[in-house]
């Protein structure tokens, strides 16, 4: 089954955003050739903001800088059969408070993360939601 913006979440889909999986970020470089990393990730489906902790110099924050004023970024998790794929606008956000939002709602799916003081909040503005759950 396919998802898009805006029809309901599932109780399935939100528990399965809730779980603790490694998702994988798909950014692109300048060159227009796709850059894929695991990270953590969460997704507040109220807001429709998936979120990624990182350090502000990492290649995958220098790519949606590089593509400012916004990014089109692929967010995705797989867990046996069930898989989900975010997709949306990703910009790179070094207010203290959205990192303090992020890192919270990263504690809660994962672990606390190490102290990092030169981290930022990869935001992504959720545009299409696509999965079998």
């Amino acid at each position: 089954m396919t998802l898009h913006v805006p029809p309901t979440i599932t109780a399935d889909f939100r528990d399965f955003w809730q779980e603790r999986h490694l998702c994988l970020l798909v950014t692109h470089r300048p060159d227009g050739t796709p850059h894929q990393v695991p990270v953590g990730a969460t997704y507040d489906d109220v807001s429709g903001i998936a979120r990624v902790i990182s350090h502000g110099a990492s290649k995958k924050v220098r790519n949606v800088l590089a593509a400012a004023p916004g990014a089109r970024v692929a967010l995705s998790q797989v867990a046996g059969r069930r898989w989900s794929t975010l997709e949306g606008i990703a910009t790179v956000n070094r207010d203290p408070q959205a990192v303090a939002e992020a890192v919270r709602r990263y504690t809660e799916r994962y672990r606390e993360p190490r102290v990092n003081p030169e981290r930022v909040v990869i935001e992504i503005a959720v545009t299409r939601r696509m999965g079998t759950v």
